[in-house]
């Protein structure tokens, strides 16, 4: 089922559903964990409903349960639970991101499992964890992405608050289960035992919105919604050329240099208005003005020749199609085949490990459900 990886040998018990589990459960299993998806009776996780499909296929279920095995049980069940808790003793992981205190009242808290499995890593994922007053309030990628404080700095100044064109929080929170498993993992050679890693969409989000934060920190206030435009430098924006738009990012005083040079227009680095990061902030829509004046002249093409030739940060802006079949795309292997199905590829490229383009695609509802139950009898 797997590639050799950096955590193969390990077994992950995923009850995750939807998309941020098994995004972070994904990860172990591209990194040649062996992971078996126990999944309830007659649907199966909700994203087996989901669209786009292929075939019948949900791509929505497929892209991020790849290569794993498919159980079901009902673990309202006594022998479907005896036959998990056989599971669970010889488990290194057991992921799920129910409500807190679902797996409580199912009888199996990490309290209890830690019981029978001692060296057990758990690792539970909710929106808003598993402690606090809104531990247990229900929660969507949309819910956090508003609650957090992302949605309102989204958009440009008169329009509404904005959701990130993915699905942002959940994915965070898929990440950092799985950056919160690893390092169990690390502290258990050490200790021998493990451990409860509770992960929460809420908590994830506030880690990525360091802008928004620094704001608040300095100004007591929060960050505006600024369009494209970076919050604290400029020249940092898309901006209009003579047939489209392109983001051009100068971090320091030398990048401006070198881009009003090559736009051929050398005498705003030494315009007191633009001579320095914060007389640029303070004057960006001027700036952007005068910019976009000398950018108006010619197509994308040659302003992406000239300031790659500069030495410029500078891209056009893809879609993601364009994206998609991008040569960097090709080149680092990021656009592969899984059971027939074309999906992103693993971004952690390790060496001395394969990174293979072709990968076990994801199970069918209790696929390998006869043969797990065998293995796990006793």
């Amino acid at each position: 089922m797997n590639v050799a990886g950096p955590f193969a040998g390990l077994l992950v018990l995923d009850l995750t559903h939807v998309l941020n589990g098994p995004f972070g459960t994904s990860m172990l299993c591209d990194l040649g964990a062996r992971v078996i998806k126990v999944e309830p009776p007659e649907h199966g996780d909700d994203t087996r409903a989901y669209g786009p499909f292929v075939d019948g296929q949900s791509l929505y279920f497929s892209f991020i349960n790849r290569g794993k095995e498919s159980i079901v049980l009902n673990l309202k069940n006594d022998s479907d639970k005896a036959l998990f808790l056989n599971m669970a003793r010889k488990a290194d992981v057991l992921a799920e991101n129910f409500r807190p205190g679902t797996m409580k009242r199912l009888g199996l808290s990490y309290e209890e499992l830690q019981e029978i499995n001692p060296r057990l890593i758990y690792a539970s994922s909710s929106g808003f964890g598993q402690t606090g007053p809104y531990a247990a309030f229900p929660a969507y990628d949309t819910i956090v992405q508003a609650m957090s404080g992302l949605m309102s700095m989204t958009g440009f100044p008169n329009g509404p608050p904005t959701r990130v064109g993915t699905s942002i929080s959940d994915l965070a929170g898929g990440v950092f289960l799985f950056c919160g498993i690893a390092s169990a993992l690390f502290a258990r050679e050490k200790t021998g035992r493990g451990a409860h890693v509770d992960i929460a969409m809420f908590d994830s989000t506030l880690a990525f919105l360091e802008h928004g934060i620094m704001e608040y920190s300095a100004t007591g206030k929060p960050l505006a919604r600024i369009g494209n435009r970076h919050p604290f430098i400029a020249p940092f924006d898309t901006f209009a050329v003579g047939d489209t738009h392109l983001v051009i990012c100068c971090g320091n005083d030398l990048l401006f240099e070198r881009c009003c040079a090559a736009i051929g227009r050398p005498e705003l680095s030494a315009d007191s208005r633009f001579a320095s990061n914060a007389s640029r902030e303070t004057n960006q829509a001027a700036l952007k003005a005068e910019l976009e004046s000398a950018l108006a002249h010619r197509p994308a093409a040659d302003w992406l020749r000239l300031l790659h030739e500069a030495g410029v940060p500078v891209a056009p802006i893809l879609n993601v199609a364009d994206a998609a079949e991008h040569p960097q795309t090709k080149a680092r292997n990021m656009l592969i085949e899984a059971g027939g199905i074309r999906m992103t590829g693993n971004p952690v490229k390790i060496s001395g490990y394969d990174d293979p383009a072709v990968r076990a695609g994801a199970p069918l509802l209790d696929q390998h459900g006869e043969d797990l139950r065998r293995e796990f009898a006793n």
